[in-house]
């Protein structure tokens, strides 16, 4: 039985995609700066270990608690959702390390016993917003936008030892915490000349006639990327995903 170590699963894609690969009878290391194993179904092949990406110890403790693992998907990620004249440089770090070095710093962690063995997978799951680019989210574009990048060379990198790299390209998930986690990071104030744009984005990730992605959609397309070597590099999740990632050529 394989095991898959998911970062980032209190809420939306992570939590979903751990039950998901409980489901289909997985062992899953679910991981969460707050561990709540309440919030997933109790089986004797989960377990809910805390793990913070920015914190070196913190990795370093939840991989070795981990044991063997066969599929890392790096899930965990925040975001902001503001003009970039009003976000900070402490916000834009913040975003860069959790959603970028957070995701190479659980790579390095993992990736030696998976080339040892000869086998493994990891799954990085990013956005389709880094090939249909949007307004307002341009540092959490840019974060990852770079683990796109990062991915793509880490992929030919690993190859030859068996191990593979992916992506899984969400769309907009309303139903997520996007929008709230997002919030803390608005600290700085929107210019009035923003203002209409900044309420054109949210009332569009309210529109309920537009297509959008669901925790579902993300987490069928990480098992996918996780089993499947025949699927796309770039394995985009959602009705409108795969709308803007055809569009821009992707697949």
């Amino acid at each position: 039985m394989k095991t898959v170590l998911i970062t980032g699963c209190s809420s939306g894609f992570g939590l979903e995609t751990a039950r998901h690969f409980l489901a289909h009878d997985w062992q899953v290391v679910a991981t969460m700066r707050t561990p709540q194993a309440d919030l997933l179904p109790a089986s004797p092949r989960l377990r809910v270990l805390p793990l913070d990406v920015t914190d070196a110890e913190s990795i370093a403790a939840c991989v070795q608690a981990a044991g063997p693992i066969d599929v890392l998907v790096n899930n965990a990620g925040i975001g902001v959702l503001t003009p970039l004249e009003a976000t900070s440089a402490e916000a834009a770090r913040e975003v860069f390390e959790t959603n970028t070095l957070g995701t190479i710093a659980m790579t390095r962690a993992v990736l030696p016993q998976m080339r040892e063995r000869g086998q493994g997978v990891v799954v990085n799951v990013t956005s389709t917003v880094t090939v249909r680019p949007l307004p307002l989210l341009s540092v959490y574009t840019a974060s990852k936008a770079a683990v796109n990048a990062f991915t793509e060379s880490l992929a030919v990198e690993v190859a030859p030892f068996g191990v593979r790299a992916t992506l899984v390209l969400p769309g907009a998930a309303p139903s997520t915490q996007f929008g709230r986690n997002a919030a803390p990071r608005m600290q700085g104030a929107i210019p009035d000349a923003y203002a209409p744009m900044v309420q054109e984005a949210f009332d569009s990730l309210r529109a309920a006639d537009r297509p959008i992605t669901h925790a579902t959609d993300v987490a069928e397309a990480v098992l996918r990327a996780a089993t499947d070597p025949d699927c796309p590099r770039r394995l985009p999740a959602g009705t409108d995903a795969w709308q803007w990632a055809t569009e821009a050529g992707i697949v």
